[in-house]
């Protein structure tokens, strides 16, 4: 409305100027050579708008010819981007359908559209996939990979598939240069710390692993299964130790920081170290590597004493103290420990064949010692069976702690099966305390 004013005003100025320019009168004089033209003011002005709006439809029709072909090529890359966004999108239906065929009919149509973007490159690799033909699938992701803006899409397929070809030196490459493409991502960190523990790289399966991300036995593990592998005696340390620190009842570990301590001339601090292990977690190996050195069996029943002091009425403890008071021939001493072993209910299998060894000492080869040793080996055989190395993930018992179950191939889940019920007892004698 206000525009429509404005124009009314300006035609109405204008025609005012007309009316006056002709009332006022005059002349315009055009003189070429001996050629003259005389016209009126009024008339000569109203020449020049003429002229002027003919030259600038002139020059505007001109202009529209000129840009048609542009505006037709618009317009049609218009249709074409509108046709191909379509396809797109039933190609993201047909893959979340699962047909894969259809999918690739309306990708084929979308590049053929679009061209070759990001997006439909992507998810031409996806329904290659889907139909099984990998070759075709990587060769879309190669053409990902190619791209600046695609690259780090492209990459992470290709890591896939070298992952699911069990290609583990293809994998840590592309992982590589993953992580390069685009530093920081969650993601590429997760796959190169499953490369690494596929590959065995325990101290870059460490490295890549964040403090809280781990459970403390699994740290524990992976620490020390570093420190195995770790070639630098000051770094191979420094890792037992942070074993030790993540799960202070990991056995191992405080083995490995115990013969370190040793061999650096501080038996005591190995002592010391075993002490704290088994306070929190009394395992057979920590009591066996404390009692290794007395070569008495007196000064080995005073060790197993210092041993146990903290954790006294742990079965565990019980045991030793038993087993090292029988070798020392305190008879007495031992029936009292294994026996109230014995009565706990608590004992497993090795405690009944402790009690075995000892009717046969007290009793010898006599009728009451063969009855007593009937009895105790019946107990036995219903007894629970001893603690032993287990794999959490297929059961495979072992011997001794390793890094890897190679029953199943799982990292860091051979654990110690009286750990927990070891450390929860702790955690209630403690709380009774």
């Amino acid at each position: 409305m206000l525009r429509a004013i404005w124009l009314l005003i300006l035609l109405a100025v204008g025609v005012w100027a007309a009316l006056f320019l002709r009332q006022m009168g005059g002349t315009v004089e055009i003189s070429v050579g001996s050629t003259f033209i005389g016209i009126p003011v009024w008339l000569g002005l109203l020449v020049l708008v003429v002229g002027f709006v003919v030259l600038h439809g002139i020059l505007s029709a001109w202009k529209s010819i000129r840009g048609w072909p542009a505006r037709l090529r618009a317009r049609r890359a218009e249709r074409h981007r509108r046709d191909g966004d379509a396809a797109v999108t039933r190609a993201l239906v047909a893959l979340a359908a699962g047909t894969p065929d259809q999918a690739r009919l309306e990708i084929r149509r979308a590049r053929g559209l679009l061209g070759d973007t990001p997006h439909t490159l992507l998810l031409t690799a996806e329904a290659e996939r889907m139909a099984g033909r990998n070759d075709a699938a990587n060769e879309a992701f190669r053409a990902l990979a190619a791209r600046d803006d695609g690259k780090f899409l492209g990459l992470r397929g290709l890591l896939r598939d070298a992952m699911q070809r069990e290609d583990w030196p293809a994998a840590q490459r592309l992982a590589r240069e993953a992580e390069a493409a685009q530093p920081g991502a969650a993601w590429v960190k997760e796959e190169r710390a499953a490369l690494a523990l596929r590959t065995r790289d325990w101290r870059e399966a460490l490295a890549l692993s964040p403090p809280g991300q781990l459970s403390g036995h699994r740290r524990a593990a992976l620490a020390l299964s570093a420190a195995l592998q770790e070639p630098e005696p000051a770094k191979a340390a420094a890792l037992e130790k942070e074993a030790l620190s993540a799960d202070p009842g990991f056995a191992p570990a405080a083995l490995a920081v115990a013969r370190r301590q040793t061999a650096e001339g501080s038996p005591r601090r190995a002592k010391t170290t075993l002490q704290t292990a088994w306070t929190v977690a009394p395992h057979p190996d920590l009591a066996a590597a404390y009692l290794g050195e007395e070569a008495d069996a007196l000064a080995r029943v005073k060790a197993a004493e210092a041993l146990t002091h903290d954790n006294r009425a742990h079965p565990e403890s019980r045991l030793v103290l038993g087993r090292t008071a029988l070798a020392a021939g305190l008879t007495g001493r031992a029936r009292a420990e294994l026996e109230g072993l014995v009565s706990s209910g608590t004992a497993d299998r090795r405690a009944y064949l402790a009690m075995v060894d000892m009717d046969a000492v007290e009793l010898g080869d006599s009728a009451v010692g063969r009855a007593a040793e009937a009895k105790w080996l019946r107990a036995a055989a219903a007894a629970p069976p001893e603690p032993r190395w287990q794999c959490l993930s297929c059961g495979t018992g072992h011997s001794a702690w390793e890094p890897l179950c190679e029953a199943c191939g799982t990292p860091g889940r051979i654990e110690w099966t009286g750990a927990a019920s070891a450390k929860a007892e702790k955690g209630a004698v403690t709380a009774a305390g």
